[in-house]
């Protein structure tokens, strides 16, 4: 790698390597070494673990109040293969692999590619410098992912909202009840309706009670503007609840 790459990819992860090796290891993808040990395949699977690692601690010290499987539902989101090869876009970390002539078009170069160079690169600070860099990476591109996640209700814990403002507001529990039920045993769907102080709200069909419920909870929810869903389907929970 040419040292003006060098200077600005480390810019870019905001850590300054003593171990220059370490770094061309971490972008070296498997179609441009002679051997897949001269690639970036140990430093991503290393990377991988501290990225969940310290996605999962900053979790558990951010939000004291959520539960162990909504704790594990943000963390899927921030950490999928998805997300890190949007990061590995927005930071332009393909630019800087360098790849087999099977590989020599970065245009149409598959997304698990920057992904794998993301937590390559994980990897290397961590290594080269311990896990206090590591984490700043990682929290610079993710901590507003974290917090987005957390807010947009995609836990869908909406039941357990509803009932929070319900015994806040008004000192009582949501009422659910199945309004109808349709289709064979194995594959019946239900329509559930809530009722809060005698105030109904629309019903939902799901293809259970629980999702039924809640769907139901939701839409509660958005009638009494506690929730906002935008034009792309995000759903908000009000900073209030």
């Amino acid at each position: 790698m040419e040292s003006s790459n060098f200077a600005n990819l480390q810019v870019t992860l905001g850590h300054e390597f003593k171990n220059h090796d370490l770094l061309e290891r971490a972008v070296s993808h498997a179609s441009g070494t002679d051997h897949r040990l001269q690639s970036n395949e140990r430093l991503e699977f290393l990377g991988d673990a501290v990225l969940g690692m310290v996605v999962c601690s900053y979790i558990y010290e951010t939000f004291p109040d959520i539960l162990e499987g909504e704790m594990t539902k943000i963390k899927s989101m921030v950490v999928s293969r998805q997300v890190c090869a949007e990061v590995a876009e927005e930071l332009q970390l393909t630019e800087y692999l360098q790849l087999g002539k099977g590989m020599s078009s970065r245009s149409n170069m598959p997304a698990s590619v920057g992904a794998a160079a993301f937590e390559s690169l994980i990897g290397a600070v961590y290594v080269d410098g311990g896990l206090e860099p590591a984490r700043e990476f990682i929290l610079q591109q993710l901590r507003h992912r974290i917090h987005e996640a957390e807010e947009s209700g995609h836990h869908e814990n909406f039941k357990s909202v509803l009932q929070q403002h319900a015994q806040k507001t008004i000192g009582v529990t949501p009422v659910y009840s199945v309004l109808d039920e349709q289709g064979p045993d194995h594959a019946k769907c239900f329509e559930v309706g809530v009722e809060i102080s005698g105030r109904h709200f629309d019903s939902c069909w799901g293809s259970s009670k629980k999702r039924a419920e809640q769907d139901a909870a939701l839409n509660a929810l958005i009638e009494l503007g506690f929730v906002h869903r935008n034009e792309d389907g995000v759903i908000t929970i009000s900073p209030a609840t």
